[in-house]
């Protein structure tokens, strides 16, 4: 989606409206299951590793709580990154209209 797409948002039916709400939302949705893909890898491997080898974590975490400590970072990553992606789309089209707005008012 390029800039004629933001500068028509104004005047998109709200079928448009909602097939563009739709996109935003899947690009969040694989920008985030991208990021709690990446976090829970990153977290597994610590995480595991100190379980096998420190005496603490050994008697301290057993599966349950390794696979809680991965999960909770990964959903974390993954709705973090969602909105934030959700949001610089939107905030990106808001800019795109203020703009377009101000050069009707100006013109």
């Amino acid at each position: 989606m390029g800039k004629n797409v933001a500068h028509s948002l104004s005047e998109a039916s709200p079928d448009q409206r909602l097939a563009m709400a739709k996109q935003y939302s899947h690009e969040g949705v694989v920008a985030g299951a991208k990021a709690a893909v990446f976090a829970g890898v990153l977290t597994a491997i610590p995480t595991i590793g100190s379980a096998r080898k420190f005496p603490w974590a050994r008697a301290n975490l057993n599966y349950t709580a390794q696979a809680l400590i991965i999960s909770t970072v990964a959903g974390a990553a993954y709705f973090i990154v969602a909105d934030k992606t959700i949001l610089k789309s939107a905030r990106r089209n808001s800019f795109h209209q203020d703009e377009e707005e101000m050069q009707n008012l100006g013109a």
